[in-house]
């Protein structure tokens, strides 16, 4: 079988490697679609992602979905054959951060496709992988007969947005801001409508992520680097309840707490720099600002899954291709150019 490993920047290998066979209580997984990530973009053209350096071969990939292939000995509520989505995450279910139900917190967490850890925690990147069946989620048993593997691995980054949106607080009748039109962005956009947001405005620097934020539902689109001179976002939009920052860019933060209302909440979801930002910290204290991290996800995975299954929300706008393992440099390539895509998956052939 086939699987991508990363050994530095720009090194990105694709071998034959033996097919692995589940032991007790493990399922073998055939890989559905595979959705290529920031992270695994930072892995390939930078060989790091902030402080997690690759330090041996990394198979990365963490947004899955698939077909049951084998089950291993005690595995129950599976069958083979069977369409799943892949949890990405192992927590311990021991540390304080989980016992308080904040595992995505979790000391000790294994996360597919990640050096965050040594040795690394291999990802999904390859035609077949094993896992343990607690991170395997069966679709709901109304889920519609159409929905596609492509749109189950959606899962994880609608999971992002839906832990983002509960990291908010209430949003039924708010108006939202979201920076950063990517994929999470529109996953954002999906999560808020979901929770009730009365209007929703996304901002961006490139066209092609605003048309795709409109369709799935975005009130209004703001290329803020054509904003004229001397006029601020907030003179273009008013002034929004909440604000989630999905970027990764200090400039977008800053205009989240230049914009959102007095006693405002902002949510940081996108990664900025690791060498740090300047930040005019007095807003948040003098407008009674609530800045609030969010990462990963909680307990919203099976919510996510179901949410999908059913089409509460349609995820199908936010896909732009499927590329064989074979060609994992490639698609990499085209996922960066956000002017061309969006969602770039993977399948096993």
């Amino acid at each position: 079988m086939l699987e991508c490993q990363v050994h530095g920047a720009h090194d990105l290998r694709v071998n034959d490697v033996p097919m692995p066979s589940p032991g007790p209580g493990e399922v073998l997984v055939r890989l559905g679609a595979a959705g290529i990530c920031g992270s695994d973009m930072h892995y390939y053209f930078h060989g790091r992602v902030g402080n997690f350096v690759i330090r041996e071969p990394l198979t990365p990939g963490h947004e899955a979905s698939g077909v049951v292939a084998e089950l291993g000995e005690g595995v129950e509520g599976l069958s083979v054959g069977q369409p799943i989505a892949v949890n990405p995450s192992r927590p311990c279910g021991r540390c304080p951060a989980c016992r308080e139900g904040r595992e995505n917190l979790c000391s000790q967490m294994r996360f597919l496709g990640s050096a965050s850890v040594f040795p690394h925690m291999q990802g999904i990147f390859r035609e077949y992988f094993l896992m343990p069946r607690s991170q395997c989620v069966a679709l709901p048993a109304d889920a519609l007969p159409d929905v596609s593997l492509g749109e189950i691995a959606m899962s994880e980054p609608l999971s992002v947005a839906l832990h983002s949106a509960n990291r908010a607080g209430p949003l039924m009748g708010r108006r939202v801001l979201i920076t950063g039109g990517g994929t999470i962005g529109c996953m954002m956009v999906l999560a808020a409508r979901l929770a009730g947001a009365a209007h929703i405005t996304v901002t961006d620097v490139v066209d092609h992520p605003l048309s795709v934020a409109r369709i799935v539902g975005a009130d209004q689109t703001v290329r803020t680097d054509l904003l004229p001179d001397g006029v601020s976002l907030v003179e273009r939009i008013g002034e929004p309840d909440v604000a989630f920052e999905m970027s990764g860019a200090p400039g977008a933060l800053a205009t989240c707490l230049e914009t959102v209302r007095r006693g405002g909440v902002i949510v940081q979801v996108g990664t900025l720099p690791a060498e740090g930002m300047h930040l005019l910290v007095n807003q948040i204290m003098a407008r009674e600002l609530d800045l609030r991290g969010s990462f990963r996800f909680g307990n919203v995975f099976e919510q996510a899954v179901n949410a999908i299954a059913r089409r509460r929300v349609d995820v199908r706008p936010v896909l732009s291709g499927q590329h064989p393992l074979t060609r994992a440099a490639e698609a990499i390539t085209l996922a960066r150019d956000k002017t061309r895509s969006m969602k770039v998956q993977l399948i096993a052939g």
